[in-house]
């Protein structure tokens, strides 16, 4: 009997499968019940993949299901999927429709499933981007509180600006007492940061948003992250090299990275200024610096290594 590749159309309330070969369409309820419901339904078969469309974090509680119970799952990247459809022909868009078209998608390209992350690696992630909303937030509410002139709203606009100050620190301290307090992400911490240019807030970042982090190749990590370029070439013609998808939060923050790196960092400064006297312009060099950074970053957790400028 051949093995199933089931795709997964989630929603807020029910997740629509779609099994190949043969076809079988069902639905169950985002609940632990119908949660449950479905991990006994594919176990009675034998299931090679399960591919998840990524779909603003309603995805999350499910594929932790489903791997809790030993089956192969994946997340899979909505913007790959459309993508396939569009290339199938496929402009109907339901429920089973895109299940169907996640399963197919799963069966063509094939995606490698990958250890998801577990509830602490989770909840950093979740506080790490919590820190950076409020931040975002503090920026924003400082501008309006420059811009205000009645009375009422700036009292409003400093209540609010005060109450953010606060929690700040507070998420902070969350965050330094779960990274400190695991022995594994302490170890990994303690090695990004003799990095130049690389702080406790990036390091923690990185350990939210690239749990990968020393366990890809460097082009994989590249990939991953977003700072990969991507050649557009076609017979005679030849576009420039581009960058796209990846993580963003993490993309974010390697940039940061490469801006400190190339003005303080001794040897990506040169690296930086050599491309630039190449005729390279300015953020072409600093995708490069980017990427160089999170290829030596990657090789330090790999190899257990501090930063050596040599």
């Amino acid at each position: 009997m051949d093995a199933f590749i089931v795709g997964i159309d989630v929603s807020k309330d029910r997740l629509d499968v779609a099994m190949r070969p043969g076809g079988e369409v069902f639905a169950v309820s985002r609940t632990g019940i119908g949660i449950d419901e479905l991990i006994e339904r594919l176990k009675s078969h034998s299931i090679k993949l399960i591919a998840i469309e990524a779909t603003g974090g309603f995805e999350t509680v499910v594929a932790a299901g489903l791997a809790g119970a030993n089956l192969p799952v994946v997340v899979v990247n909505p913007a790959q999927v459309r993508a396939f459809a569009q290339a199938l022909g496929k402009r109907a868009k339901t429920d089973p429709i895109d299940a169907a078209v996640i399963a197919h998608f799963a069966e063509a390209v094939k995606p490698e499933p990958r250890e998801l992350p577990d509830e602490a690696a989770r909840l950093l992630a979740e506080l790490v981007s919590r820190r950076a909303q409020l931040i975002e937030m503090l920026v924003a509410e400082r501008q309006r509180e420059k811009r205000a002139s009645a009375g009422r709203v700036r009292k409003s606009l400093a209540h609010h600006i005060a109450a953010l100050e606060k929690e700040l620190p507070e998420i902070d301290r969350d965050i330094d007492t779960m990274v400190r307090g695991s022995p594994v992400w302490r170890e990994k911490e303690d090695l990004l940061v003799t990095f130049p240019g690389v702080g406790n807030t990036l390091a923690r970042t990185f350990l939210a948003d690239i749990p990968e982090l020393g366990r890809l190749t460097r082009r994989q990590i590249a990939s991953l992250v977003g700072v990969a370029p991507f050649t557009r070439r076609s017979g005679r013609w030849k576009g420039k090299s581009m960058i796209a998808g990846g993580r963003s939060t993490a993309r974010s923050a390697i940039f940061l990275a490469a801006l400190s790196a190339s003005r303080f960092n001794p040897v990506l400064r040169i690296f930086y200024q050599r491309l630039l006297a190449a005729g390279k312009p300015k953020m072409v060099a600093l995708i490069a610096v980017a990427r160089k950074i999170l290829t030596m970053l990657n090789a330090m957790l790999r190899d257990k290594r501090q930063w050596q400028p040599a």
